[in-house]
């Protein structure tokens, strides 16, 4: 039978879904009004102030869910972007997302949004928010494979930071940047285990260090005040230390949102973080598993560079996506849920 929508009245938006790592990606292909702004972050602010509700009707429910993540594509204004993009989720817009720019590289060559692919690497440029990212897709025979990229400046604001956590007392946390601000907890720490823990127990205690992380601690980025706040809080297996065995950890970000891949801006300010602490040496790839469903992504800091007066390193992490669908979704016009809602 060819499935197809009966008359209707109300706006239509087409996307395409992928996931990396089990971290479900929203692509949005048509069916948005003009995103204004002269730059990309101006273009993130445009969209939050006068284009929220087709956030909220793509990512949260009856379409979308709690989990949801997306991505709008828009024109860069760097000459050197193949596209640039904004990134969305349950609760407003990041400004780095390294699951999405897996996807994204794939779905830019598959897609025809670069020049003529070629093997073994096709690079795509991808405007994110926080500034460019250089992506490597694999490409033979015609076909899209695994996805590498390198970070913008990654760094770290503070370690040993004691902030004071409702239900839980002092806690230490570090604080570092992977083109967003996560804090870093052992999760031992709380007598859980990233890989065996409730998540309800997990997302409780991450977003408890997160609320107190922005009470607490004003961040400060060198390039913008756009990206100085705390996306959000990771929880470590505590094996920091450089090993070939795989370090797990789960990323609880934005509106308590659980990350189902090992988070890409999180393994880069992870690394970031390694090696500020001298437990990582340059080129030293480790493997990092999500606790939540076991997917893994590859990183290692690559290139030693600055941010402003922060020392920094240049992170390559690298994964790999895959389509799930293709949808057509309407807002018919007496629906009185079209623009979404969400249950806490």
């Amino acid at each position: 039978m060819d499935v197809k929508l009966p008359p209707h009245e109300g706006a239509t938006l087409s996307v395409v879904d992928m996931h990396t790592g089990g971290e479900p990606l929203r692509i949005i292909v048509s069916g948005y009004p003009e995103v204004k702004g002269h730059t990309l972050l101006s273009k993130r602010r445009y969209a939050r102030e006068h284009l929220d509700h087709l956030r909220r009707t793509l990512m949260l429910e009856p379409r979308g869910h709690y989990d949801m993540y997306g991505a709008l594509l828009t024109p860069s204004e760097l000459p050197d972007a193949d596209l640039g993009v904004l990134f969305m989720h349950n609760e407003g817009y990041s400004t780095m997302c390294g699951h999405a720019v897996v996807a994204l590289g794939r779905f830019a060559v598959d897609y025809g949004l670069v020049r003529a692919p070629r093997s073994p690497e096709t690079p795509v440029n991808i405007h994110c928010p926080c500034g460019l990212v250089r992506a490597f897709v694999e490409y033979a025979d015609g076909k899209t494979g695994a996805v590498r990229f390198l970070s913008v400046p990654a760094f770290v604001f503070a370690t040993d930071v004691t902030v004071a956590v409702e239900g839980f007392g002092d806690v230490v946390v570090d604080i570092s940047y992977g083109g967003a601000f996560y804090a870093f907890v052992d999760v031992q720490r709380f007598g859980l285990d990233v890989r065996k823990s409730k998540t309800r127990d997990l997302v409780d205690a991450a977003t408890a260090v997160t609320k107190a992380v922005k009470l607490q601690v004003k961040l400060r980025h060198p390039v913008s005040d756009d990206l100085a706040f705390l996306y959000g809080t990771i929880l470590t297996d505590g094996k920091e230390q450089f090993s070939s065995d795989a370090t797990a950890n789960v990323c609880v970000f934005a509106e308590a949102q659980v990350d189902r891949s090992p988070t890409g801006s999180g393994v880069t300010a992870r690394v970031a973080l390694q090696y500020h602490k001298g437990q990582i040496h340059l080129n030293q790839s480790r493997t990092f598993e999500s606790g939540a469903t076991g997917s893994k992504f590859t990183g290692k800091a690559v290139e030693e560079t600055t941010c402003g007066e922060f020392k920094a390193v240049v992170v390559e992490v690298a994964g790999r996506a895959f389509y799930t669908g293709a949808s057509c979704f309407v807002q018919e016009t007496e629906d009185q849920l079209k623009d979404g809602f969400l249950l806490k």
